[in-house]
């Protein structure tokens, strides 16, 4: 992997620096040549991709909604390709959704995204499920809704972001999950949690290399268990250029 070239960070760190002209300039001026989009990125593809094209950033990946990716699946495959995109994930189930689900509807989930991810796949798309930590809630029988959801997605061409600090917040060993799922994984999230207590303004997340995770070990992990895109996020960063800068810094230093 060629650092400098192919990390990438996911925009929704920088969702309140202004307008994507703006948020891509700053990316631009750091030295990012990729980033990965957010589901409204694809409302109006052309002019995301005029954007993207001005600043010499490409966007390989992105997120997509799930009512899109069900409801006008075409309509996604065509703006994820002017986008010039070559894998989405689907980031989230809806709020009311996310707990209190039982085991049947996750694997029914995972199942659905499953058939959609190989009629993707038929059109040269690749479909994957990002994680967060309300999947890692245990059942009473101590299993989990994300391992019944890649259960029901069995066979199919589901891949699989993980993001590692969502992870940890679950109370899960990211490694195992990678290792777990090594079959699916195309690609990680990379952001940092800061220690108990402190960054309560960012809502507890860190600046990469901040916090507590070990980034050197679990980028050579991911690595090791055949991630291709690695991309850089902070969910709630107090300055997203500061974040994007000193995230970039660090990965070039310890990520080479």
């Amino acid at each position: 992997m060629n650092v400098a070239e192919d990390l990438s960070i996911q925009l929704y760190s920088l969702r309140e620096y202004g307008d994507l002209s703006r948020q891509l300039a700053a990316l631009a001026d750091l030295g990012f040549k990729r980033v990965e989009t957010v589901g409204g990125h694809l409302e109006n593809a052309a002019s995301t991709r005029t954007a993207l094209d001005a600043h010499g950033i490409e966007a390989p990946t992105g997120h997509a909604a799930l009512a899109d990716l069900r409801n006008r699946t075409d309509w996604v495959v065509d703006q994820a390709h002017t986008l010039g995109i070559k894998e989405l994930y689907m980031p989230a189930v809806a709020a009311e959704d996310r707990h209190g689900r039982d085991d049947e509807i996750w694997r029914a989930l995972g199942n659905d995204l499953g058939e959609i991810a190989t009629l993707l796949n038929e059109k040269g798309l690749a479909l994957g499920y990002h994680n967060h930590h309300w999947e890692l809630v245990p059942f009473t029988d101590g299993t989990t809704p994300l391992e019944h959801l890649f259960a029901g997605a069995n066979g199919s061409a589901l891949t699989f972001e993980a993001d590692l600090a969502w992870l940890v917040r679950g109370q899960a060993d990211p490694i195992a999950w990678m290792e777990r799922e090594k079959s699916r994984l195309t690609a990680i999230h990379i952001k940092d949690l800061a220690p108990d207590g402190e960054n309560l303004d960012e809502d507890g997340w860190a600046d990469i290399g901040e916090g507590t995770l070990d980034w050197p070990g679990l980028f050579s992990a991911a690595q090791a268990h055949g991630t291709k895109w690695f991309v850089l996020e902070h969910d709630k960063p107090s300055d997203a250029v500061r974040f994007a800068r000193s995230a970039r810094v660090f990965a070039l230093e310890n990520f080479g």
